[in-house]
């Protein structure tokens, strides 16, 4: 396992960036960096499962563990999805948490992946661009 933490500071109050971390609309534009067509299902209430689609209907799914509005989301990668089908993984602690720090300039989104090893180059690849996505998106509206 690996820890990872990505940064950005983003001119725009956390309420903003919030809505466009976990709003349909905002999540189809930012996370296009991992997979164009990308959505989720779910409503990121603690305790629920969230799920994230192509549009094969092929991704991953996650447990929320934490959902405090404006502040912090934490999930647990739980398995993978092949034409809709829940597949499981013993992905051990794999987790993924966004936490939302305000300060002067605005808020600093801050990423925290803990990831196994196999997935690292991944999120290297494409949380960067995400997190330039989100910040694009907080500041245009």
């Amino acid at each position: 396992m690996k820890n990872l933490e990505y940064q950005i500071q983003i001119n725009a109050a956390p309420e903003k960036v919030w809505e466009v971390l976990f709003s349909q609309d905002s999540y189809k534009k930012w996370a296009s960096a991992m997979n164009e067509g990308t959505y989720f299902e779910g409503n990121w209430e603690e305790g629920t499962i969230m799920k994230f689609l192509d549009p094969e209907n092929n991704g991953m799914y996650n447990l929320v563990l934490k959902n405090i509005p404006n502040k912090i989301l934490q999930m647990k990668h739980l398995g993978w999805i092949f034409a809709g089908e829940l597949s499981p993984q013993d992905w051990e602690d794999s987790t993924l948490e966004y936490l939302l720090e305000s300060n002067e300039s605005g808020t600093l989104l801050t990423g925290k992946v803990n990831s196994l090893d196999e997935f690292v180059d991944f999120f290297n690849s494409k949380y960067p661009q995400n997190f330039q996505n989100i910040k694009n998106l907080a500041e245009k509206y």
